[in-house]
């Protein structure tokens, strides 16, 4: 007997789903994309009005076969990939893919928010039809980004360096990163003085109060000088609280997460770099198996709608009155409203079961995946508890013809910070309730403090993505893969978790902004997203947004002379040729980084490794001389650093050309005989092998390090990583872990 086949997108999703569904339908996954435009060819006829060309994955020719044998075995078919423009385009992918095999079948659209028993039959019973206008937005957008990257790409390869990339929000990202950075080495810090002093009345406590105003007007002290002045001529005037006022107010809790702000807080709060916190989340939506139950436990994560299910918000309410107590619920239903470029396609995204605490599924889940969970879970409880109450307390000091302030919060209710405490509550001073208007006040000695304007801060990943939002750029679902791309293409350094542009990426936003600046700016591109938006909506055709953009992309493409810019992006260091003696020095751009080389190139073939100092001065990095003789013609040996990694090489190339691999001194576990070396694959990836291959083919990943294992003795350890732990060290031998 012929049963529905539903098509989703991961193997994951489709084990979940066959589970509530116990047989009736069979469950397969098309692993993604079928389809796309072709790798290495543009794949979009620009004279046909941007027709795509689009071709199988040869890498899913056995999914593709499984899913025509699955199809032609079935009464109906069900297209459940993800309720987005990215999901929408797979359903009609496969539509376009399979239309020999769909032939007389009736095809069905399913979407639900969540993986669960309840959504997924729901689903089932109330099928719709694939959205061409969403399946329009994702081909404008991928044709976009297509011609983008085959038009201004290669102009980068032959003016900066090969393998580089231009995106059309990537691109913008790495401006505002470049910019940024630009803001803080040109910022001139600003000297200001501050005068405060501690206050009190009998034997109360004191409190800490800062210099406002002078006669009325408030005060800015520039300098040292002005600031003895101030405190000299107020120092012994007569002091009294001219003014206090309490007041209630309340802090209400934070709306529940969308994709970007998820992003934000698990960097801020659990320090998850944005691909990481949405592959976590991944698993966490399509399915974690709880004790032979295998279930979502949170809606969909890409997502910019607040909007919550009504029955969700009821069990958060019964689980709030069961959790922390009835006196905590709020009242009314909290509702937040959505950003107007929000879709709504999704709800926000929270636990499946508000009653599946963290806590009672700790034990199924890894503890990156139990971090998450619990963010995501607190944060939704959070929702619909009673908001924080605070008694805030203003406090204004006259002394002579000067007016101190201070501001001081108490908590008198802690609301829905039982369930969610990552937020800042600023309570600045302890004010105590016996202090009253008109009260004379002493004081201590009046202390004076110099201050400096300090700089903008880098972006990190969380202030990156807020930015991104705010400014319109890019969408939820993009952010992680953005700066994914940043890091991969070196356009990008992290320092104390933020963002600095290498040299490179200066270099390929430099060249960028100065030929393609009305397409790579934040304006352009935000009214780019809200026209793919009106694509959605059926309110613009695709073709039109598509051309309006590439023509002004051909325009400037035509005014960008290679080789004049080319030059424009090397940069004579004014160092002498130490090979050719003819030649200078000149700064260049590798996928390694920046690299010496000689101007005579290809006739001289001098390169060097450099770094700077703080001053940004060259400083060529010499290879170490070691004390070991050549082999073959007697000269030292030097230490060098090469593309994978470090070698030794004779100190007389390129006359003698005798290299080998730098050892870690460790003995080769396989042969016994050799000693293992670094290196590094052509991806950039280190991996660890016998110094005597051929003879002796080991090799492995793991890192060893020259220390012996304490249980068994044996001579080294081994670098592990796990998503659990981190890094740890593990004997290979005995297998022991240690810190």
């Amino acid at each position: 007997m012929s049963k529905g086949l539903i098509i989703v997108e991961s193997p994951a999703k489709a084990g979940t789903i066959s589970k509530f569904l116990k047989n009736k339908y069979n469950v397969k996954a098309s692993m993604g994309h079928i389809r796309d435009l072709p790798k290495h060819e543009l794949g979009v006829s620009v004279s046909q009005n941007f027709k795509p060309d689009y071709i199988m994955d040869k890498s899913k020719s056995k999914v593709i076969s499984e899913l025509k044998e699955a199809t032609l075995a079935a009464d109906s078919v069900f297209l459940a990939s993800d309720n987005d423009r990215e999901g929408e385009a797979i359903a009609w992918h496969l539509t376009e893919a399979l239309k020999k095999e769909l032939q007389n079948k009736p095809v069905y659209r399913i979407v639900f928010n969540e993986i669960t028993s309840q959504a997924i039959n729901e689903a089932i019973k109330n099928p719709g039809k694939i959205d061409m206008a969403k399946v329009e937005a994702q081909q404008a957008r991928r044709i976009l980004d297509r011609l983008v990257g085959y038009e201004i790409s290669p102009r980068l390869w032959k003016v900066i360096t090969k393998e580089l990339s231009a995106g059309r929000v990537q691109s913008v990202a790495l401006r505002l990163i470049c910019e940024r950075e630009a803001e803080i080495k040109a910022f001139v810090p600003k000297e200001f003085w501050k005068v405060e002093g501690d206050f009190w009345k009998d034997n109360l406590p004191p409190f800490k109060a800062v210099l406002e105003k002078i006669n009325g007007k408030k005060v800015e002290i520039p300098d040292e000088k002005s600031a003895i002045e101030i405190v000299d001529s107020i120092q012994n005037a007569e002091t009294k609280l001219k003014e206090i006022k309490r007041s209630n107010r309340n802090i209400d809790p934070l709306p529940p997460f969308i994709t970007s702000t998820l992003q934000q807080e698990a960097s801020k709060i659990l320090g998850f770099q944005a691909q990481k916190t949405m592959s976590i989340a991944q698993v966490l939506y399509e399915g974690i198996d709880l004790g032979g139950e295998s279930t979502g436990l949170i809606t969909y994560m890409r997502t910019d709608s607040t909007r919550m299910a009504e029955e969700a918000v009821t069990k958060a309410k019964d689980l709030i009155k069961e959790r922390f107590g009835a006196d905590l619920v709020n009242p009314k239903v909290r509702v937040f409203k959505n950003k107007q470029s929000a879709q709504d396609a999704h709800e926000a995204i929270r636990p499946t079961d508000p009653f599946r605490t963290p806590e009672s599924i700790a034990q199924y889940l890894t503890k990156e995946q139990l971090k998450l969970y619990t963010l995501i879970w607190q944060r939704f409880i959070a929702t619909q508890m009673k908001p924080v109450k605070l008694l805030s307390t203003n406090v204004k000091i006259s002394m002579g013809n000067a007016e101190f302030t201070s501001t001081g919060a108490q908590i008198i209710e802690e609301g829905f910070l039982k369930a969610y405490s990552y937020i800042n509550i600023p309570l600045g001073e302890k004010i105590h309730p016996d202090y009253t208007k008109d009260d004379e006040l002493q004081h201590n000695a009046l202390e004076k403090t110099q201050h400096f304007t300090t700089p903008p801060s880098r972006f990190t990943e969380a202030s990156l993505i807020k930015e991104l939002e705010a400014k319109g750029i890019g969408r939820p679902s993009t952010y992680a893969s953005i700066i994914d791309t940043l890091r991969k293409r070196k356009y990008v350094n992290m320092e104390k978790k933020s963002f600095i542009p290498t040299p490179l990426g200066n270099d390929v936003n430099r060249f960028l902004v100065d030929k393609f600046d009305c397409l790579f700016n934040v304006k352009f591109t935000a009214e780019m997203e809200t026209k793919l938006d009106e694509v959605e909506y059926s309110k613009i055709a695709w073709n039109d947004v598509v051309k309006e953009y590439y023509d002004q992309l051909q325009a400037l493409i035509n005014q960008v002379d290679i080789k004049k810019e080319k030059n424009n992006f090397i940069q004579d260091t004014g160092i002498a040729c130490d090979v050719c003696k003819q030649g200078t020095m000149l700064i260049k751009h590798s996928k390694r980084g920046e690299y010496l080389a000689c101007s005579r190139y290809p006739q001289c073939k001098n390169s060097k490794s450099f770094t700077r100092d703080a001053d940004g001065n060259i400083k060529i990095v010499v290879p170490t001389p070691l004390e070991e003789k050549c082999p073959e013609c007697g000269s030292p040996l030097m230490l060098r650093n090469g593309k994978y990694g470090e070698f030794i090489a004779c100190s007389n190339y390129p006359k003698c050309k005798y290299s080998r691999p730098k050892t870690l001194g460790i003995k080769c576990p396989e042969c016994g005989i050799g000693e293992l070396t670094a290196h590094k694959s052509k991806k950039g990836r280190p991996f660890y092998s016998c110094n005597r291959y051929p003879e002796c083919k080991y090799i492995t990943n793991d890192k060893p390090l020259p220390i012996s294992c304490p249980k068994c003795g044996n001579p080294y350890l081994v670098e592990k990583y796990s998503r659990e732990k981190g890094k740890y060290k593990m004997c290979p031998k005995c297998k022991t872990e240690m810190e």
